[in-house]
């Protein structure tokens, strides 16, 4: 299995749009971050965690020919602001676009993208196949998918585990339950928002404890904010197996 980070940055991005500060500066590219999303693929299946507002240029700049469904952590817009970019893939397909998402997520879905939801469709309207999970593991082609049912504040928010790879983002507490399901992982993305606490966002002190707690071999920080400081500055002070995620990794597992 093969996981492609294609954006690590928080729901504004790196760099902020009117922001001066050194990280919003800075010409590395591990500091240039597009809103949080990750694909998972096998030899068969191409699947993508989130379509957020950069989905198109994350397409073209991982070079995807392929993608046969789509895992919805939660509706904001940062998160789902893309489904109109599935177009070319549902094309591709000849079929509607499987979308995994919870309840909740799908009312929003439908809200936003109603010309895809009406009797009569626009014509060319991206089509959608809104499939519903709950916390039970289902199966999407060769993938295997354990969800986790979180809270990003008062919102519901999922969790995903692929085998040994876990992907945990925009929650705010990582529940004795769900640490169940995750034990036994090997490598995981966990978001850090900041270092100061967040009301609906892990900070760094959380995501470290959940890494520390799991005992992974490996952990990537997600979902960063530009006040977190520069890459350079911030991977020498972080656990030797715990390094900040950065728009185009990719991790063989």
């Amino acid at each position: 299995m093969r996981i492609t980070v294609l954006g690590s940055g928080a729901s504004h991005g790196i760099p902020v749009v009117t922001c001066d500060c050194e990280v919003c500066r800075s010409t590395d590219p591990l500091d240039h971050r597009l809103r949080t999303s990750i694909m998972v693929q096998t030899d068969n299946t191409t699947l993508v965690v989130d379509a957020g507002p950069d989905f198109r240029y994350q397409m073209l700049r991982a070079k995807v020919e392929r993608v046969n469904a789509v895992l919805i952590t939660h509706q904001h817009h940062d998160h789902i602001g893309g489904f109109d970019d599935l177009r070319p893939y549902i094309f591709r397909l000849k079929h509607p676009m499987p979308v995994y998402a919870a309840k909740e997520a799908q009312e929003e879905i439908r809200r936003e993208y109603s010309y895809s939801f009406a009797e009569n469709p626009y014509p060319g309207a991206p089509t959608y196949n809104l499939i519903e999970f709950d916390e039970e593991p289902f199966t999407i082609g060769d993938i295997e998918v354990v969800p986790m049912r979180l809270k990003h504040y008062t919102m519901t928010c999922h969790a995903f585990r692929f085998g040994k790879f876990a992907y945990v983002t925009d929650v705010h507490e990582v529940t004795e339950d769900a640490m169940r399901k995750l034990h036994g992982v090997e490598y995981l993305i966990v978001e850090a928002l900041m270092w100061d606490k967040h009301y609906s966002h892990l900070n760094v002190e959380q995501a470290l404890k959940v890494v520390s707690d799991l005992g992974v071999k490996k952990a990537w920080l997600t979902h960063i904010g530009h006040h977190i400081g520069l890459a350079e500055k911030v991977n020498p002070t972080l656990p030797d197996n715990v390094k900040l995620a950065y728009d185009g990794l990719v991790i063989e597992c």
